[in-house]
């Protein structure tokens, strides 16, 4: 069996500095290798920032099967 463990945080958006840093800033003080998800309620194309974070739509997340494989 495989053991696949993730961070989830949910947003309405981040459209600004101070929210990006808000959503951010839980996952970023956890201090292990597990993946780090921000699921966020637009339609936007999946990308990895600069920490590894993930960041993606809620319709990608829910449609798409293989949208945790970055």
């Amino acid at each position: 069996m495989i053991d696949n463990r993730y961070y989830i945080q949910s947003a309405l958006n981040i459209d600004n500095e101070e929210k990006k840093d808000q959503e951010l800033r839980p996952l970023l003080n956890v201090n292990d290798f597990f993946k780090k998800i921000i699921i966020i309620n637009s339609d936007i194309p999946k990308y990895k920032n600069e920490e590894g974070i993930l960041i993606i739509g809620i319709y990608d997340f829910l449609l798409n099967e293989n949208s945790l494989e970055f």
